[in-house]
């Protein structure tokens, strides 16, 4: 079982800098692909990021592509996602999961443990 705990969400004006941390627990956080989602009030969750269990294969969603950067270090257990050039739309509750699969995927089907979430709010 890997348990996910997100951190360093907040307020932040349009055009600034967020840096979302993930820390997982359970030995086989590395043996997993990891991702980024985002839920907004009145709307579905959205996938955001995601990244192989190595790290060596990304995906994102094309309205954040060029903006925000996911990586991840097994040796901590962490999954980071960098968001740059924030915009009001990006305004969400973040959720970092694991897949059961190691390769990206971007279906919350193929997610089968979630974090409590964090909430990011760009302000225009």
């Amino acid at each position: 079982q890997v348990l996910l705990a997100e951190s360093g969400g907040g307020l932040v004006q349009a055009g600034g800098s967020l840096r979302l941390s993930c820390a997982a627990s359970g030995r086989t956080f590395s043996s997993y692909a990891m991702g980024w989602f985002r839920q907004a009030p009145g709307k579905e969750r959205e996938f955001v990021a995601a990244l192989s269990w190595n790290g060596d294969s990304t995906d994102y969603a094309g309205s954040v592509k060029g903006r925000f950067i996911i990586s991840r270090d097994n040796a901590e257990k962490t999954v980071t996602l960098q968001m740059n050039s924030l915009k009001p739309e990006d305004t969400a509750v973040y959720f970092c999961a694991t897949a059961d699969t190691r390769v990206v995927t971007y279906s919350t089907r193929d997610y089968w443990s979630w974090g409590q979430g964090t909430q990011v709010t760009v302000s225009s």
